[in-house]
């Protein structure tokens, strides 16, 4: 160790000033069956992110954080999702609603910087990878205990918890009698245990194959595909579906892929008849081979009366739109009274239930072009990188990829839970894809 004065700091390891992101990372993934905590992990990690770049560069201390070229890419990504809600807030439907979703915007930059910094190093990526594959892993398993059983253990506890706290169960009676699916840790108040998990199965599957190959690859799919099947989730099918063919394509082969996916819509043939759920939504699937308006609209849920007004937006609407997040606003003038109540129940629905209707009505051609441009900025980086750096990005650009198909229905990318969500998934894309070398030094 070389002399120093005696007044002189001893000098720190610099995995110190990140260290905690991966750890923040997953605290945030596991808490999103309480979405207040996970918002609160959020603000915590974003703030103390920025705080420590702040830090640094008046310091001029090292920071393990994102090198350039993923904070480049993880910045083009932001603007892509920040800008539309920004330009569409003056002419919003809802100005103070939609300007006040702009600044609360601001949050995920930082969020995404500490996303990034969780995978900028070797280390830090196995951790974050390996976390994630855990916790969609236990979801799992939570799933199938909830399919026997009847109840899920992780939601119970956490359903005990909150009474020990605060006296109040997280859902009501009439919530959880009137959940026709299987909600896991989410709870049947929160009903999008389906989703997530198709969205993050990447991580699992693709940890499982590495460390037991093809047998355990094929034992998570099956487990992951009966708790997805149970879910109820037509759109986490199509999601999940995406992901076995891209992820098992490697692994398998074709010829076994096509086997596989044949052995899976015979599983969920099998489902539907011991399983009331699944029956019904393949029936209602079948009801748009029907071909008239009636037949599609039921099939999609109400889907198709949701998406004919949002094409009133964009026609109303179509530089900037309505607003982000002011599809509820805006829908009775597109929707009217009249015309009786949604599949979904009474009031205007909420959002457009696809990314690129969403995108149209709520931030207009503007919205639309900006976020082309972010996809692009993704596509050209996946395209420029080298073998290594598309591999330990894989999981990541997968996930991200299978939650962004436009050909499927969605959540509501602006709002705080998907919106995050996709957030996530796109800043680890960009910060594995751009890892630094590990020869490379911290950047101040």
């Amino acid at each position: 160790m070389p002399n120093l004065p005696a007044d002189a700091p001893l000098p720190r390891a610099p995995e110190r000033a990140g260290g905690w992101t991966p750890a923040a990372v997953l605290a945030f993934v596991a808490l999103w069956p309480a979405p207040g905590l996970a918002e609160t992990v959020l603000l915590a990690g974003a703030g103390l992110m920025a705080l420590q770049r702040m830090q640094g560069r008046l310091r001029g201390a090292p920071v393990m954080a994102p090198g350039a070229p993923a904070l480049a890419l993880v910045g083009g990504l932001f603007l892509a999702y920040w800008l539309p809600q920004l330009l569409s807030a003056p002419a919003a439907v809802d100005p103070a609603r939609a300007w006040r979703k702009a600044l609360a915007g601001v949050r995920y930059l930082p969020f995404m910087w500490m996303a990034a910094a969780a995978v900028a190093t070797d280390a830090r990526r196995q951790a974050t990878f390996t976390g994630l594959a855990v916790i969609t892993g236990l979801w799992t398993l939570d799933g199938v205990l909830q399919a026997l059983a009847g109840g899920s253990p992780l939601f119970w506890t956490m359903d005990r918890l909150k009474v020990l706290i605060d006296g109040h169960a997280v859902c009501s009676a009439a919530e959880a009698a009137a959940a026709d699916r299987l909600s896991g840790a989410f709870g049947p108040c929160n009903l999008k245990f389906g989703q997530v998990l198709a969205s993050l199965s990447p991580f699992l599957l693709f940890a499982v194959a590495r460390r037991w190959g093809r047998t355990g690859w094929l034992l998570a799919a099956l487990a992951v595909g009966g708790v997805l099947v149970l879910a109820g989730s037509r759109a986490s099918w199509i999601t999940y579906a995406l992901v076995l063919l891209f992820s098992g394509w490697r692994l398998l082969g074709s010829r076994w892929m096509v086997v596989l996916l044949l052995c899976g819509a015979l599983g969920v043939a099998a489902l539907a008849g011991v399983s009331s759920q699944v029956r019904e939504r393949v029936a209602r699937t079948a009801l748009a081979v029907n071909g008239d308006a009636g037949g599609v609209d039921a099939a999609l849920s109400g889907r198709g009366r949701i998406w004919t007004a949002a094409v009133c937006m964009v026609r109303a609407h179509p530089v900037t739109g309505v607003g982000a997040r002011g599809f509820r606003e805006a829908y009775p003038a597109c929707s009217p009274a009249e015309d009786g109540p949604g599949a979904w129940g009474a009031g205007p629905a909420l959002h457009a239930h696809q990314i690129v209707l969403e995108i149209l009505a709520e931030t207009g051609l503007l919205g639309l072009l900006l976020w082309l441009a972010g996809g692009l900025a993704a596509w050209r980086a996946w395209h420029r990188a080298d073998a290594a750096a598309r591999a330990r990005a894989r999981p990541a650009t997968l996930a991200l990829a299978v939650t962004v198909f436009p050909l499927n229905t969605h959540l509501a990318f602006y709002s705080t839970f998907w919106g995050g969500l996709t957030l996530l998934l796109a800043a680890l894309f960009a910060g594995a894809l751009r890892a630094r070398d590990p020869a490379q030094p911290p950047r101040a």
